[in-house]
């Protein structure tokens, strides 16, 4: 196990890995919260119809839960390639503590993908209600956005995590749509 990889999903990788994985395992990181402030242009939406996505903002006290997925050594090479392909909207890959609350080990250090203000696709802050619309209104090559949020807000309840954000946005697109 000394060179399989953690790799933190806190988006679709939630819900939808896409990928062989050694283990899965909830977890939790801090000092970053989750925020629909990326722009997606190949999966939730097109170009000049950016759908919107979630990225990490920097927190003091935040904690943004998620799904740990371990890949095993001889893996590795492959799917990061193929992570780093589908993540390839404007995020940057990144080292984190991951901390489960079972099991062993308690704590590791994992890998995670985050859409920086830097990057080209970056949108930022929004207000929920225009967040939601734009979702309403974008669908890109994997789907319709609201799809997305979605099944996020659903898989985040059954990890029995609390994400106001999300749970604003989800509530104001089932409203819009």
């Amino acid at each position: 196990m000394s060179d399989d990889v953690w790799v933190f999903g806190y988006g679709s990788l939630v819900w939808r890995p896409d990928f062989d994985f050694a283990e899965k395992r909830p977890a939790i990181i801090s000092g970053w919260v989750r925020r629909f402030w990326q722009g997606s242009t190949d999966h939730r939406g097109v170009p000049g119809a950016p759908g919107r996505v979630v990225t990490l903002e920097a927190a003091n006290d935040g904690t943004c839960w998620g799904m740990a997925y371990r890949i095993a050594a001889p893996d590795v090479k492959s799917i990061m390639a193929a992570l780093d392909y589908r993540e390839k909207g404007g995020y940057s890959l990144e080292t984190v503590e991951l901390k489960f609350h079972a099991g062993e080990p308690v704590s590791v250090e994992g890998l995670v993908y985050i859409g920086t203000p830097e990057n080209p696709n970056y949108l930022g802050p929004e207000t929920a209600e225009r967040i939601a619309a734009q979702v309403v209104a974008s669908t890109g090559p994997s789907g319709p956005n609201d799809e997305y949020v979605l099944r996020l807000a659903e898989a985040l309840r059954t990890l029995g995590a609390d994400d106001p954000h999300v749970f604003e946005i989800e509530r104001y697109v089932r409203e819009f749509s």
